[in-house]
């Protein structure tokens, strides 16, 4: 099923979502959740989605697998990637300035600096401890959907942002 996805200005987007636990991760409702969430991110033409927006402010996040295979180091199995409880680090201090867009924040762009390459902790959906490298694009669009689970959107970060038709 493809769900709803909530733009600016609504208030869940602003929000600081929860973590959720493993009852949630291995309930069916949730896993269909997971599916749902890759169903509407491919059906938007997007790279990733965060739970707040679809309006549900819980920790978890998707990223689709063409940003796992833009990264040449990347380890993980190429697929649709979901992360629950995300958290990173930086690897190292350095850093790249690209153009952004979300779904959420429609027909706007701007350009974001963000972390080239990240250290990502989370839970799979199988509610398995996973840790990894992520690097450039890949980096990027984990960054830009954690964000979204700390209630900040690019816009928040960007400069030179523009409006398109």
């Amino acid at each position: 099923m493809t769900l709803d996805i909530i733009t600016i200005p609504n208030e869940n987007l602003r929000k600081r979502s929860i973590e959720v636990d493993l009852d949630f991760v291995n309930d069916a409702s949730s896993q269909k959740l997971f599916d749902d969430m890759i169903k509407t991110m491919y059906e938007d033409d997007g790279i990733g989605l965060a739970a707040p927006q679809i309006g549900k402010n819980i920790r978890v996040c998707v990223i689709g697998k063409d940003a796992l295979k833009l990264d040449k180091h990347n380890t993980l199995p190429v697929e649709d990637l979901i992360l629950i409880n995300p958290t990173w680090q930086k690897i190292n201090k350095k850093t790249h300035i690209d153009l952004e867009g979300c779904l959420s924040v429609p027909k706007t762009y701007g350009k974001v600096k963000r972390y080239k390459n990240i250290y990502v902790e989370a839970l799979n959906r199988n509610g398995e401890r996973i840790e990894f490298e992520a690097n450039h694009f890949f980096a990027r669009a984990i960054q830009h959907e954690v964000d979204h689970l700390d209630g900040i959107l690019f816009i928040d970060k960007a400069t030179g942002i523009y409006e398109v038709e």
